[in-house]
This record gives structure tokens, C-alpha cells and sequence, in this order.
């Protein structure tokens, strides 16, 4: 067995349906959106207790 995988659906998997799709697309954004936030908000309480100090 190889250590490298393909994570590409193979042929014989059946294809994703719409929904599917859509569904992952929102949880890809919203992830992003929050890592975003979270960094933005992390930068932001840095700056500010840098003033501080």
C-alpha cells in the first residue's frame, strides 16, 4: 500500500449529487469566513494590547 493517496473520487464512487455539492460549498465558505474572523480578531486584541504596553 502506498503512503500517497488520491483523495479525487475514483469512477466506481457515484457522483456527488447538487445538494451535496451546495452543502459542502457553504461549510467551505463558512469555515473560511470564521478562520478569517477569528485571525482578524486575534490581529485586532494584538494591536490593541500592544498600544498598551
Amino acid at each position: 500500500m502506498s503512503s500517497t493517496q488520491s483523495w479525487e473520487r475514483t469512477s466506481a464512487a457515484p457522483p456527488l449529487r447538487v445538494r451535496e455539492q451546495a452543502r459542502e460549498a457553504v461549510v467551505l465558505v463558512a469555515f473560511s469566513a470564521a478562520t478569517a474572523s477569528g485571525l482578524a480578531l486575534a490581529l485586532l486584541l494584538l494591536t490593541h494590547l500592544g498600544r498598551q504596553g
